[in-house]
């Protein structure tokens, strides 16, 4: 398999397993309500952890769309990312990389993947 499809491939699983487990989870408890009783209860269930875990989560997100900025040439679009990214996590990041992966000529490799496309 190629790089690209072996990415296309993981970006794909990665989607599918989030939508599903986010579906799964707003079944249970929807966001909302979760995020309005870890406001109103920041000390239940209380563990240093979960904060860690929150940075580290969030700096890859910037990490990851630092990329994204790196590689779009619009404004626009970096900007329109960087909220998706902030919000929807590896969700976000899945799509473009989906995104990256559908756009580039057969037989493209890691270099036209990870580096900004020349201009058109």
């Amino acid at each position: 398999m190629s790089v690209r499809g072996g990415l296309f491939l993981w970006s794909l699983v990665v989607l599918a397993g989030l939508v599903g487990v986010s579906v799964w989870a707003t079944g249970i408890v929807s966001i909302a309500p979760a995020i309005q009783d870890l406001m109103d209860n920041p000390g239940a269930g209380y563990n240093p952890w979960t904060i860690a875990t929150l940075f580290d989560a969030y700096f890859g997100f910037l990490w990851f769309w630092l990329w994204i900025a790196y590689r779009e040439r619009s404004v626009l679009a970096r900007i329109a990312w960087l909220p998706a990214v902030l919000l929807l996590g590896n969700i976000a990041m899945a799509v473009y990389m989906l995104k990256v992966l559908w756009t580039l000529p057969p037989g493209a490799g890691a270099r036209e993947v990870l580096l900004r496309p020349e201009a058109a």
